[in-house]
């Protein structure tokens, strides 16, 4: 494994920013020096008054927040809201979350994956392996839940992942009934508030591949939980690759997706130790969020 900091492959790119990446953070958040100093002064002082909600102060947390919202401290605190309303809520999965209790889930199983290099756009790619892959009798919906979680707050390390962004493919290969019944009413509606009120992370694309005639009964559940602008960033795809590369070159994409990189022969045992290294912040978020739990 490479110590350069611009190495995507299993690394978390801690305070690697490409200078083409500070002009879409100028272009797309409104992100200059001068806003940025200013907007984490007034964050800071919004949550210092704010008793209902506990987070870091520190300039690198809140930017994480201000990235998110285009830097208006405002819609930054407001989101901070939404997250701790979103993890009181289901403090039962996500308070005290250390990385230690998904350890052995996150490298056997191969539920959730993140491409090893980014797409064309320079945004990380993670792989939800929702059908034959993953059997909720041993893996149930809750701690493929927490596995998001966990991949979600290594992202927030990542400068480049703040500004330009996440993808996520959804792979339904093999989806059967057994996984129908996993993707409940309540984890659908779980999932999809924490990205569209509690992920302080750009959620650029979200593809539904190789899902079978089953999935409508899945995306029955998900469609009344999904807003205006989420749903414009929902492709479905099925087994058309060349749909799917409408939006992500086949270039960056692995054999499974119909791309001329190789297959998938990674995962979570080879992502975990870079994950690991950054447990000290995992187990701070575990604490953020509502002033009382």
């Amino acid at each position: 494994m490479s110590n350069n900091n611009s190495e995507e492959a299993f690394n978390i790119r801690i305070g690697y920013v490409k200078p083409e990446t500070l002009e879409i953070a100028k272009n797309e958040l409104r992100e200059t020096p001068e806003v940025k100093e200013a907007a984490i002064k007034e964050l800071r002082e919004l949550l210092h008054a704010a008793t209902d909600i506990h987070y870091k102060d520190d300039d690198e947390f809140l930017v994480i927040f201000l990235r998110a919202c285009h830097f208006y401290p405002k819609s930054a605190l407001e989101k901070m809201r939404t997250t701790a309303a979103f993890r009181k809520d289901n403090a039962a999965l996500v308070h005290g979350l250390v990385i230690e209790q998904l350890k052995d889930i996150f490298i056997e199983y191969g539920i959730v994956n993140v491409l090893k290099n980014c797409d064309q756009h320079g945004r990380r790619v993670m792989i939800v392996n929702c059908g034959e892959l993953w059997d909720p009798s041993v893996v149930p919906s809750d701690d493929v839940f927490r596995m998001l979680y966990m991949v979600h707050i290594a992202a927030q390390l990542e400068p480049e992942s703040q500004i330009r962004g996440v993808v996520c493919i959804m792979d339904f290969d093999g989806l059967s009934m057994k996984q129908v019944k996993a993707l409940s009413p309540s984890f659908s509606k779980r999932l999809l508030t924490f990205i569209q009120d509690a992920m302080p992370l750009r959620m650029k694309e979200v593809h539904f591949v190789k899902q079978p005639f089953i999935f409508k009964m899945v995306w029955a559940l998900f469609k009344p939980f999904v807003r205006e602008k989420l749903n414009k960033r929902m492709h479905f795809h099925g087994s058309d690759m060349k749909s799917l590369q409408k939006f992500l070159s086949p270039e960056i994409l692995p054999e499974n997706y119909k791309g001329t990189l190789p297959k998938i022969d990674y995962g979570g045992a080879d992502w975990f130790p870079a994950i690991e290294k950054h447990a000290d912040f995992v187990r701070e978020w575990s604490e953020l969020g509502p002033a009382k739990w």
